[in-house]
């Protein structure tokens, strides 16, 4: 019997559907699915997910929440200036949408990143918010931000600089924001979808999100449609625990399915459902 058949019959011998498991996803340019390699190969999920761990065991690819990637390939984390010149006229208007979101006298968490310093572009460009607290664990943010000092009061969380985001991790934000008892945090991220609602490419940043997440009362993140429909490494939030999603140019089958797990998703270039978003 060839391997075609033994893979139409669905008893491909271990070793060899293993093979095929790291040609698979040396192939893609992401993270594979278990589900997915389950119907490609024609077996079972728990199989995949047994040859994924003897594979992941081997160095032959990385298993992550929900699938595998090939190795090299948990964090394509890439410089804030070079995806800061990426999509800027969705960010622009996510910024916008987003910002007006605040009213005067909250305190808001700003996360890392280049749509979440959008955020901060359009709060500095009200001119009528007034006694805003801004906490942020981005060095960029911060920055833009100090032109509206005094209206705004700044707080930079403290920790550890990565360089590539200009952001603060652990340890010492962990001493910072559990003090903070904000009203909205805006969330960024590198992949929204709907099983494993936002993740990020990287693990510290990963768990810095999730800490900034804990220190306010509601969630709103803010991606542009080049993020839905992915999923990475790090597994910051579920989708319910997340009260709106501000979007554009987000492919509108993807906002949907998003909408129908109970998100309000807001397309800052187009359409808003019809839930209450007043932060």
């Amino acid at each position: 019997m060839s391997d075609d058949d033994l893979f139409l019959a669905g008893t491909m011998p271990a070793p060899l559907r293993q093979d095929r498991i790291v040609t698979i996803v040396d192939g893609a340019p992401g993270m594979v699915r278990t589900a997915a390699l389950a119907a490609a190969l024609g077996t079972s999920e728990v199989t995949v997910r047994q040859d994924l761990a003897v594979l992941d065991r081997e160095a032959r690819l990385r298993r992550v929440h929900g699938g595998a990637v090939r190795l090299g390939a948990g964090s394509p984390e890439r410089p804030f200036e070079e995806t800061a010149v990426e999509q800027q006229v969705a960010k622009a208007a996510i910024g916008r949408a987003a910002a007006a979101l605040v009213r005067s006298g909250q305190c808001v968490v700003l996360d890392v990143g280049t749509t979440p310093a959008a955020v901060a572009e359009a709060l500095v460009a009200r001119d009528d918010l007034v006694g805003v607290t801004v906490v942020t664990n981005s060095l960029t943010t911060a920055l833009a931000l100090e032109r509206a000092v005094p209206r705004f009061t700044v707080i930079v969380t403290g920790g550890t600089l990565r360089p590539l985001q200009h952001s603060l991790v652990a340890p010492f934000n962990g001493a910072v924001l559990p003090m903070i008892a904000a009203d909205v945090v805006f969330l960024g991220g590198t992949g929204v979808d709907v099983e494993h609602g936002l993740t990020n490419v990287n693990l510290p940043e990963t768990e810095a999100k999730r800490m900034l997440r804990a220190a306010a009362g509601r969630t709103v993140v803010v991606a542009d449609g080049s993020k839905f429909g992915r999923a990475h490494i790090g597994v910051v939030s579920g989708l319910e625990d997340i009260d709106v999603i501000v979007t554009a140019e987000a492919p509108p089958e993807l906002v949907e399915l998003v909408r129908a797990a109970g998100v309000e998703v807001v397309v800052a270039d187009g359409t808003t459902s019809g839930r209450n978003h007043s932060a």
